[in-house]
């Protein structure tokens, strides 16, 4: 029972170090603006696009990092 859960830990940890999620939510923005609480005032009138709701996740990963030193230094003169 504990091998699979420390294999999902395992890849999740490994995974993280290579990527990155930027997520972003309208949502508060749309509810600050008082002309986006009434709707559209005609039948089939779209909402502006600053009314619309989103949602997004992007995932990201940086193939240009650099190698880490592990390698302790001696910074005394």
């Amino acid at each position: 029972m504990r091998l699979p859960a420390l294999t999902a830990f395992v890849l999740a940890a490994a995974s993280s170090g290579c990527g990155s999620v930027e997520y972003r939510d309208t949502n508060a923005a749309v509810d600050a603006r008082p002309e986006c609480a009434s709707g559209p005032l005609r039948p089939g009138e779209t909402p502006p696009s600053w009314c619309e709701r989103k949602l997004e996740a992007q995932w990201g990963s940086d193939r240009k990092s650099e190698p880490v030193d592990f390698k302790k230094r001696d910074e005394r003169p």
